[in-house]
């Protein structure tokens, strides 16, 4: 178990090395921007022709306000539904064989296993109480590591304005198998400091290098409509 435990966090030093390659002291530094490391939407995907897009989940997590979000277009050769989370007026692509669905705050999508869960949300940060989307990455690792100890936060300034807060040793809820790694990326309305989009990736420890991938392509296929 030691051994297994060691393998995981040697791929996710080395995951983090290659995308939070950190040029500075301060505690959100510069790095490297999000990398697919020539991953697609395939490596994530189950051939099944958007079909998983249009069947309900009973026990899809949310409340009575829980809808499935609309499927703009399937890509079948590259492995993705382009879907419009309305509430939150954002379109992004989602893996063919994952389920979304949405709620007046929120987009979710999820793969089959539940083993890769995402949440898209509108952030405002004056209701947050911080000044703009650096302030809410500081102020969010910090208070998740004061409320959880043993998980560990990183917050990151990205190239593109971005920020990002990697969570380790985030513990398993009921279905997993292991720990968790959350990635957080914060992206701020570039007309309007106060408004921002969070996405929430987590994925099993084990998966992280491939979870980076996928926030990397996420991010790149996500349009906003501030």
């Amino acid at each position: 178990m030691k051994q297994k435990r060691s393998r995981q966090v040697s791929v996710l030093a080395a995951a983090l090395a290659a995308a939070l390659a950190v040029a500075g002291a301060s505690t959100v530094a510069q790095a490297q921007p999000l990398d697919t490391g020539g991953m697609t939407f395939r490596d994530f995907a189950v051939s099944d022709n958007g079909a998983s897009f249009y069947r309900g989940d009973p026990m899809a997590a949310g409340g009575p306000n829980q809808v499935s979000s609309k499927v703009l277009g399937i890509d079948a050769n590259q492995g993705f539904a382009r879907i419009q989370f309305g509430s939150i007026r954002i379109d992004i692509n989602i893996p063919l064989g994952w389920q979304a669905t949405e709620d007046w705050e929120r987009g979710v999508a999820y793969s089959s296993d539940k083993r890769y869960r995402l949440i898209v949300w509108r952030v405002d940060f004056a209701f947050e109480g911080v000044k703009d989307a650096e302030h809410y990455a500081a102020t969010k690792s910090g208070s998740i590591q004061a409320r959880r100890p043993s998980v560990k936060a990183q917050a990151r300034k990205l190239p593109d304005g971005t920020f990002l807060i990697v969570y380790e040793n985030v513990p398993p809820v009921q279905g997993d198998q292991e720990r968790r790694v959350v990635f957080d990326l914060v992206r701020q309305n570039p007309s309007n400091a106060k408004e921002g989009v969070l996405i929430t990736l987590g994925v099993p420890t084990s998966d992280a290098a491939r979870g980076l991938r996928l926030l990397a392509l996420l991010n790149q296929s996500m349009s906003i409509t501030w």
